[in-house]
């Protein structure tokens, strides 16, 4: 498995798998384990997903030496502040069942993040966790996280794929040093992706899918990729991008597709703000 290097020298998988949208607790340590046996080695969980336990088990159950297997989840808006973080990482780590994360995110740059940064920074120090980041941030969120702390954040998880590209955000997390990591690689289906002229005539070249071929284009731009199914032969498939490279025509063909934009909502609005920090779920 292709990793990358975090900015504190933890080893991450370059290909994970994703469990949001995964409510049926059956269905996700099912789904989990199905990826586990495939071969991946990163599962990306979060409080808000509602199945961290399911998770836990399917690790639980795997062959795979805890070790080997790198596990990321997320703090929630509402579980922000110092003290409200260090509970609700300790409610993470029951559900799971495991003595330490791999990687925990700020879920979303609301609430008192200043607070939660510095509580994970304790438990970074601590050894609870190996690396800590945060998710839906833009630059300037970022950059105010970074100048006000004393740990850059080693990832940054958000919205990637081709109709919303990133470049800039890619450019600025390279130059800070900042993992960037892709969720939603297959925009969720939007725009017709796994049926996309270009992208399903640059798959025939290659013997691939559309979905091989967007994961190999966020491969090959060094960005993280975690895609979610529920499907045996799509996790598989998911992972069967290794065998195959795009030519930098076929990287500048898809870049092409770009619109600039969240194809689901965004982030600065304050509507979706209030929504965000009002939301209610199951602690």
């Amino acid at each position: 498995m292709k990793t990358a290097e975090l900015n504190n020298g933890v080893e991450m998988p370059i290909l994970g798998f994703g469990t949001y949208q995964i409510e049926d607790l059956d269905e996700c340590e099912r789904s989990v384990s199905e990826a586990l046996e495939t071969g991946y080695r990163l599962i990306d969980t979060a409080a808000s997903y509602e199945n961290e336990e399911a998770v836990g088990r399917a690790i639980e159950k795997s062959d795979v030496p805890r070790d080997e297997v790198f596990v990321t989840s997320k703090l929630w808006v509402q579980d922000t502040g110092y003290e409200a973080t260090l509970d609700a990482f300790e409610r993470s780590l029951d559900r799971l069942g495991l003595d330490y994360l791999d990687l925990f995110l700020i879920h979303q740059p609301y609430g008192d993040v200043h607070c939660s940064w510095q509580a994970m920074e304790d438990l970074y120090e601590d050894g609870k966790i190996r690396a800590i980041g945060v998710s839906n941030f833009h630059p300037d969120r970022v950059m105010d996280l970074m100048v006000h702390n004393d740990v850059v954040p080693a990832v940054n998880q958000i919205e990637t794929h081709p109709f919303y590209q990133r470049t800039e955000d890619a450019a600025f997390l390279e130059e800070q040093d900042i993992q960037h990591e892709s969720w939603g690689p297959f925009a969720e289906g939007q725009n017709n992706i796994f049926e996309h002229d270009v992208l399903t005539t640059i798959g025939d070249r290659h013997g691939k899918s559309a979905a091989q071929v967007v994961l190999r284009w966020l491969i090959q731009r060094e960005i993280v990729a975690i895609p979610k199914s529920v499907h045996a032969d799509r996790i598989a498939e998911n992972f069967d991008v290794f065998d195959f490279e795009l030519t930098t025509e076929e990287m500048e063909t898809i870049s092409e597709l770009d619109e600039g934009e969240s194809q689901f909502f965004d982030h600065r609005d304050p509507e979706m703000v209030k929504w965000l920090g009002e939301a209610e779920r199951d602690t």
